[in-house]
């Protein structure tokens, strides 16, 4: 055999391998979705997740599908001595599912595991104080994305969070709405959308919204987006999709253009759900 032909034999196998792996991808995943959905998990869910109940019965479906491939190719790491439990697994995979509800057909690909601690972690944060400085500290953290492959969460504040539905704060949609955002590699507060058209819409209105939470916060006024949104585009799209998912009525009537931009994106109208 030639060096030529085994060339063209190895590029061959290569690009075979590029088109038929995601096919192949597609197929496991909804054999997996096509799967019974055990009684325990979905009494796990009815107890745990306030609006499941609320959902269509369409969007059920799909949410148990969804929970099906995530909890089949994520693992969990139970971090300061955690045993992780079937319960846990069941909640977290349920509301970071709730962001896939629009059937994009990726399950945040770049994340292999979830990192789960008792309550508050402790992290080494470095921070440059001058040209010359730099200042190492330890602070405390309730949940991260990594843009790499790991989400880390606080379990404590996951169960207060979903006893507390309505209060605009969640841990698990936060941090996997920074997955989403971080898909491309960057973390800039803009997801990979459906069409090149979109991207304009949403630098518009993002940007308008963005602008117009730094300036509240700065003067003082009570917003329904957490202020914690103004601290950079990333955290505002985080911020915002908490609000999205937990405060609909609120946002949809003090941020229409925000909220329909969402609906859009999420393809999800949570306002029917209250």
């Amino acid at each position: 055999m030639t060096a030529a032909i085994l060339v063209f034999l190895i590029v061959g196998l290569i690009l075979t391998g590029i088109f038929i792996s995601p096919f192949l991808t597609k197929v496991r995943r909804n054999s997996i979705k096509r799967r019974s959905f055990p009684a325990l998990w979905n009494a796990i869910m009815e107890n745990n997740l306030p609006i499941y109940l609320r959902l269509s019965p369409s969007e059920r479906r799909r949410l148990q599908g969804h929970i099906q491939v995530f909890l089949a190719e994520k693992q969990f790491i139970g971090c300061g001595g955690l045993e992780v439990t079937q319960e846990m697994k069941i909640v977290i995979a349920a509301i970071a599912c709730l962001l896939l509800l629009n059937d994009r057909g990726e399950y945040f690909p770049k994340l292999r595991s979830i990192l789960i601690y008792p309550s508050t972690y402790l992290v080494k944060e470095t921070t440059a104080v001058s040209d010359y400085v730099v200042e190492e500290r330890r602070v405390a953290r309730l949940g991260e994305s990594w843009s790499r492959d790991q989400v880390v969460l606080s379990w404590e504040q996951v169960k207060l969070d979903t006893g507390n539905w309505r209060d605009g704060h969640n841990v698990v949609l936060h941090e996997f709405a920074h997955q989403l955002d971080q898909e491309d590699g960057k973390a800039e507060g803009v997801p990979i959308l459906q069409q090149k058209s979109d991207y304009p819409i949403w630098a518009k209105v993002m940007a308008a919204e963005y602008q117009q939470l730094c300036q509240d916060v700065q003067q003082g006024v009570k917003t329904v987006i957490d202020s914690y949104g103004a601290t950079n585009p990333a955290e505002f799209f985080a911020v915002a999709t908490e609000t999205f998912f937990e405060k609909p009525q609120q946002l949809l009537h003090q941020h229409p253009a925000l909220y329909d931009l969402l609906k859009r994106y999420y393809h999800l109208n949570p306002v029917q759900w209250i």
